[in-house]
């Protein structure tokens, strides 16, 4: 997860693929088709903000640009993303939530996400990231 928004043409997967029945990496207790991979492909949508963050993380975890800015705020989204494909994502906390459900308009999530940088080196973000809906779907706006 970049911590400053950078823009560039490239959208297309950078990270490693994953087989449809290996866990998803955003730590619940499905395969990868099974949970964000049905979000990644589009065939349904995250129905809380916390499983729009899981879903996003996967993303990251996976190299699926194309996902990050489909569920990006239209008034937040940058033109394209730049993945570094060498950063290997090992792991999502969830911290807290606030609202975010199908009874919300908009929600928080509070996360730790695990990596490690080129070389092995270990590292982690903590951010508390803003949900609002956008035409009945739950987007990122931004976070802190």
């Amino acid at each position: 997860m970049p911590k400053k928004n950078r823009t560039t043409k490239r959208t297309e997967r950078t990270g490693p693929s994953i087989a449809p029945s290996s866990p998803c990496p955003c730590g619940l207790p499905a395969s990868y088709a099974d949970c964000c991979g049905a979000f990644h492909g589009g065939r349904s949508s995250a129905p809380t903000a916390e499983r729009l963050m899981r879903s996003r993380y996967s993303a990251f975890a996976v190299g699926d640009a194309a996902y990050l800015l489909r569920t990006w705020h239209s008034s937040t989204r940058p033109e394209a993303l730049d993945l570094d494909g060498r950063v290997r994502w090992t792991g999502l906390e969830i911290l807290a939530t606030s609202n975010g459900t199908a009874f919300h308009a908009e929600g928080t999530v509070e996360f730790r996400a695990h990596c490690l940088l080129p070389g092995g080196v270990p590292d982690s973000q903590q951010e508390l990231s803003r949900f609002v809906r956008e035409d009945g779907r739950w987007v990122y706006v931004d976070g802190v």
